[in-house]
């Protein structure tokens, strides 16, 4: 196994009543390989919680990076890397993953067994516990509190999502597992599955990037830095850095774009292309004419955004 490659953690495993492992959490997680560990510091934490119907147990685990998830305890692990910022999206075998992360009640006591939060309900209202959510994904706040970053509502980040110092996560903004930041990012807006945002760019509010659970799960969609995705705006291309997309435009692979810049053509009109062809180009300015209707794509010169150092400090 290829220690760069290695991933391990130690930390409880939730436990339901018919043996369905619910989650991990993982309290101590590395790469390369694992240190000699002692779970007697978890052993405070072992035990039933009737109030549940589940059962808490200690886990040690040690994964290859490359290979596909083969169990609950492996794929969280997985996401605990993510989040960690151990590993990058998109550089982590996820083949599979969903059929090991089974459907779980996400209460205000910890995870449960959907069947069990119904037939249990009576017992959880007298004991003041909700069902937040039936998910196969937890809040990333439940599980890791990435260093430097703020999260206006912590139920629209999953864990699994990768973001770095600086980041802000406004109050409608939403990043899911296996996406995420590679610097100071504001995210207003929707970063979907297998998305990166370079540093120093801005989602805005509204804003919608399609990921590449969207359609055949082949397209990576990414945005290089100091970008603006405009308020409302959609994306299903890569953007490169400084490039603007105005408010409220949506750009498909297959939207045509008339080339601003171009050369006049024979019969007086200009280069039209699939947006696809401008994918991860720089410095563009990607707006609808408001007279023709048409989206145009012009170069532009200089930094496209600069975010507030002091909000993002």
């Amino acid at each position: 196994m290829n220690n760069e490659r290695t991933v391990w953690g130690t930390g409880l495993t939730t436990i339901a009543a018919d043996g369905t492992a619910l989650d991990a959490w993982y309290l101590h997680v590395g790469t390369g390989e694992a240190p000699a560990s002692d779970l007697d510091e978890l052993s405070g934490y072992v035990g039933a919680d009737e109030r549940r119907a589940v059962t808490i147990d200690t886990i040690q685990l040690q994964i290859d990076l490359d290979a596909a998830p083969t169990s609950t305890a492996d794929a969280y692990l997985r996401l605990h890397a993510l989040s960690h910022l151990l590993v990058r999206p998109n550089d982590v075998n996820l083949e599979g993953i969903f059929g090991h992360l089974p459907n779980v009640a996400w209460t205000t006591a910890g995870p449960m067994h959907p069947a069990d939060a119904a037939r249990l309900q009576p017992q959880l209202r007298r004991h003041s516990i909700q069902v937040q959510s039936l998910d196969k994904f937890p809040r990333l706040t439940d599980y890791v509190q990435p260093e430097g970053v703020r999260i206006g509502d912590a139920a629209r980040v999953r864990l699994g999502a990768h973001l770095s110092p600086g980041t802000t996560v406004m109050h409608e903004g939403f990043v899911n597992f296996n996406a995420g930041t590679l610097g100071a990012v504001m995210v207003e807006g929707r970063i979907s599955q297998g998305v990166v945002v370079g540093a120093n760019s801005d989602i805005g509010g509204g804003a919608s990037i399609m990921g590449t659970l969207s359609g055949g799960g082949t397209v990576r969609v990414s945005i290089g830095e100091r970008t603006l995705l405009g308020a409302n705006a959609g994306l299903g291309i890569a953007l490169g850095d400084d490039c603007i997309v105005e408010a409220g435009l949506y750009l498909t692979a297959g939207t045509k774009v008339v080339l601003a810049d171009s050369p006049t053509t024979a019969d007086g009109g200009k280069r039209i292309v699939k947006a696809a062809e401008l994918s991860g180009h720089n410095g563009l300015l990607f707006v609808r004419n408001s007279v023709s209707g048409a989206v145009e794509a012009r170069q532009r010169q200089g930094v496209g955004v600069t975010l507030n150092e002091a909000l993002h400090a």
